[in-house]
């Protein structure tokens, strides 16, 4: 499937791949998804609540065009208080395997002063690659 890509000497990152070399497929690009429910209300105005659903709003659109969660090659993390994401990160990362599973593809988490999209804290862009 995906090829985790780790130069030699570098320490294995925790969390997260360096690089991922995708199978032959079809790309999915995932637009910025917040931590809102179908219905476009906030879920919880915490911050592990929001990552978790924003990432089980990626999982579903993956899913619409056939996609699993190990499909994920790269995840971009933009968040509104990097204090909040740091004193969180036991419960942001349960959320994490809970939705998306033991798999890790590349992310970069970006602090940002804010969303859109009011009470939002986190909004999370995607890419996958579906296997042919």
């Amino acid at each position: 499937m995906h090829k985790v890509l780790q130069p030699d000497g570098w320490a294995r990152p925790l969390g997260y791949a360096n690089g991922m070399e995708a199978a032959k497929g079809r790309v999915i690009y995932v637009a910025g998804q917040v931590g809102w429910t179908p219905d476009s209300k906030i879920v919880s105005d915490d911050l592990a609540l929001q990552v978790r659903q924003a990432l089980q709003n990626i999982v579903d659109i993956v899913a619409v065009a056939g996609g699993k969660p190990e499909h994920l090659t790269a995840l971009t993390w933009f968040i509104t208080d990097t204090e909040e994401y740091n004193s969180k990160l036991k419960p942001i990362g349960a959320a994490y395997r809970e939705v998306i599973g033991r798999h890790f593809p590349t992310m970069s988490v970006i602090g940002i002063s804010k969303l859109i999209e009011e009470g939002a804290k986190v909004e999370i862009v995607a890419t996958a690659v579906i296997p042919e």
